[in-house]
């Protein structure tokens, strides 16, 4: 009996299995990323080969038919993140991603068979087959007007909740937004993508599905300067 007893214990206490283990990238975003967003690039330097353990893993352990649409969609985001912090320290110092020539271009992932850009995952993957807008606002390019960095992988399990949380708090951060009822001052990212953000609706109603204060339907939109200097 008491070893039925100890199996049940220990069944209840082991989480269920995930397509992805996403532990090692969680560890790494804690470690060196504050809860504002401010990346420790030099931390991640030092913890390289943790980095690149969960890259390897990532390579090893790609998307198949029996992982669910949050599994996949977890799975690219914390690849596009942990490449794009993986190509910072690649060059670093340096002031900006920008100063990194092609940056989003550089054939560099390697993922099972295939090899990657940073766009091919964004614009090919991401972006073409998930109908999900708020991608936009937890895919990390390393600049300071970029959504701040998530300091916890994305998981399925929580993956709405976390889209949702990033969402909410980049379109309310007075430095990424301005937003009164008759006038907002948004990111680029509505004007680069603002065919995602429009599919059923106005950029307005899709702002006042996020903003604490809610846009009028006729308010005006005007798009902020990026700032692309580095998020440190």
């Amino acid at each position: 009996m008491l070893n039925i007893c100890l199996t049940s214990n220990l069944a209840l206490a082991i989480p269920a299995i995930s397509a992805a283990d996403h532990s090692t990238w969680n560890n790494l975003l804690k470690s060196h990323v504050t809860e504002d967003g401010k990346v420790d690039y030099k931390g991640f330097i030092k913890d390289k080969i943790r980095l690149n353990a969960y890259t390897q893993y990532l390579s090893e352990h790609t998307p198949d038919k029996s992982w669910s649409e949050n599994e996949k969609l977890a799975y690219w985001i914390n690849a596009y993140n942990a490449f794009t912090i993986a190509l910072i320290i690649e060059h670093y110092p340096t002031k900006s991603i920008m100063d990194i020539k092609n940056a989003w271009d550089i054939d560099f992932i390697h993922l099972g068979n295939k090899t990657y850009t940073l766009n091919d995952i964004e614009h090919q993957i991401i972006r073409k087959e998930f109908d999900e807008p708020r991608i936009h606002f937890v895919l990390v390019c390393a600049a300071i007007s970029c959504p701040v960095l998530l300091n916890e992988a994305y998981i399925s399990a929580k993956l709405d909740q976390q889209l949702q949380h990033q969402g909410e708090l980049f379109i309310n951060d007075p430095s990424k937004n301005s937003i009164k009822v008759n006038k907002a001052n948004v990111s680029q990212l509505f004007n680069w993508f603002g065919d995602d953000f429009t599919k059923n609706g106005s950029l307005i109603d899709y702002l006042n599905q996020f903003s604490e204060i809610k846009l009028d339907p006729n308010a005006t939109i005007d798009f902020l300067e990026y700032n692309w200097d580095l998020n440190e």
